[in-house]
């Protein structure tokens, strides 16, 4: 069973951040909770404490907390009122929707002198006759029941009839233990009977396996798994059927095994799950006959460059910008690289020979991108970089004759003999400009007067 845990507690107490001695309120509510226990060593100065829709069967090692003020145990398994005594502060207890039935454990709440509300409702005592005046008439600290306030006037009703009431009560207290008695019985026998049934098919499905049908199955292995998997899935769904339209008293135990059984079924997909994980078959990344194939179970974009000037291949590969660099596993070869991402594989055969050896992986800072540069093993264009070189050490003696080509004006000399070109530099006449235009936006011109 499921009870209240430390490490439960602290992830509750973030608001407090984390700290649980000073907690004063906390919700636990709907965290299947089968046991109430170790809040009043933990938390001793809680006020408000929710423990609504668990399956929580007694109230229970809360009697230490002095300061709780209001109390929220609805929607549980709880059949009677006890040990809320040393609750001094209480001022609210909301018990709704549970299975309360023996009434008369409300006098406990007698010592509570500062309960002011009570919320019943939903509860199977509600139904007996004479529950609300038995209640006001015995819980008179209180103001308000069921969300209705309790009249003056009420009140005093109740006392006047509360000898008849309490034994009207009593007797039909005793014809619904008689009644839960009996629910309790037939629980044990369903639940045993449901036991057997789950050892019966265990010990059939053993059976099934004879040598015979042990050599059939390596014959036929992939046809029967198949089919098992089929008569499997049609067999849990006549189970889940059946288990869910079984008319059935809505009873602790009914509501404890309808829980058991959501687990069970989850538990079992988890299980089916995992083992598929497992069982999946490797992805091929190299065939037997030793051919590299490309791969891409990470879907990411890439790039391939070649980058004939420094003589290298490029691969520039999408990964995600806030993958942390840990998951990122790059393994080149001389034909092919590989990268895992997050362990799966990316493989890309590449169109030349690379040095492995030589072969750098970078990220981008900005895009986060994978850079894996490999430098090519033959030396294609060596001779370009030889001459690259050479020029390199003449370059001095280049910008000098630059430097006095620039200072003098050249002009493109043509044979008019040859060739008979327009003189273009006598095209347009030189005129002094006067006045024509926006003379800011023109250059201005000297003239020189010739004499």
């Amino acid at each position: 069973f499921l009870s209240v845990t430390e490490d439960l507690v602290r992830r509750r107490a973030e608001h407090n951040d984390c700290e649980i001695f000073s907690l004063e309120e906390i919700s636990l509510h709907q965290q299947e909770i089968e046991k109430l226990e170790y809040l009043d060593k933990w938390c001793r100065d809680l006020k408000i404490l929710y423990l609504q829709n668990n399956l929580i069967p007694k109230i229970e090692n809360v009697g230490k907390l002095k300061k709780l003020e209001y109390l929220n145990v609805a929607l549980n398994n709880i059949e009677r009122i006890e040990n809320l005594e040393g609750c001094e502060e209480l001022k609210k207890l909301d018990l709704t929707a549970n299975f309360i039935g023996e009434l008369s454990s409300i006098e406990t709440l007698k010592y509570n002198i500062h309960l002011n509300e009570l919320f019943l409702v939903g509860n199977p005592c509600t139904e007996f006759e004479g529950y609300r005046q038995y209640v006001v008439a015995t819980l008179r600290q209180l103001k308000c029941l069921d969300s209705k306030e309790i009249e003056r006037s009420e009140r005093i009703q109740a006392l006047q009839n509360y000898p008849e009431v309490k034994q009207k009560i009593r007797e039909q207290e005793r014809a619904y233990l008689l009644k839960r008695a009996r629910e309790k019985e037939e629980a044990q026998r369903r639940l045993q009977e449901r036991k057997d049934k789950k050892e019966n098919q265990i010990k059939s499905k053993l059976g099934f396996e004879s040598p015979d049908s042990l050599q059939n199955k390596e014959i036929h292995q992939a046809e029967e798994d198949r089919e098992q998997e089929t008569c499997r899935t049609a067999e849990v769904d006549d189970e889940d059927r059946r288990f869910w339209e079984e008319p059935t008293p809505y009873t602790p135990e009914t509501r404890l095994e309808t829980h058991r059984y959501i687990e069970e079924k989850r538990r079992t997909k988890d299980k089916t799950r995992e083992s598929k994980k497992r069982e999946k078959p490797p992805r091929t990344l190299v065939t037997a006959e030793g051919k590299v194939l490309n791969v891409n179970v990470p879907k990411l974009h890439f790039s391939l460059k070649d980058d004939e000037e420094n003589n290298q291949i490029i691969l520039d590969l999408a990964v995600y910008r806030h993958l942390d660099t840990s998951l990122l596993d790059v393994d080149v070869q001389p034909t092919y690289i590989r990268v895992l991402v997050k362990g799966k594989p990316f493989q890309l055969v590449l169109p030349e020979e690379v040095k492995p050896d030589s072969s750098s992986a970078k990220r981008s800072q900005t895009t986060g991108h994978l850079v894996v540069s490999m430098p090519k093993a033959k030396e294609i264009i060596l001779a370009k970089q030889k001459v690259s070189t050479s020029v390199k050490h003449s370059d001095c003696n280049t910008l000098q004759k630059n430097a006095r080509r620039s200072a003098q004006v050249e002009k493109l000399e043509v044979d008019p003999s040859k060739y008979s070109f327009p003189d273009v530099t006598k095209i347009i006449q030189d005129r002094e400009r006067i006045g024509q235009g926006p003379i800011r936006l023109q250059p201005e011109k000297i003239t020189e007067t010739k004499k």
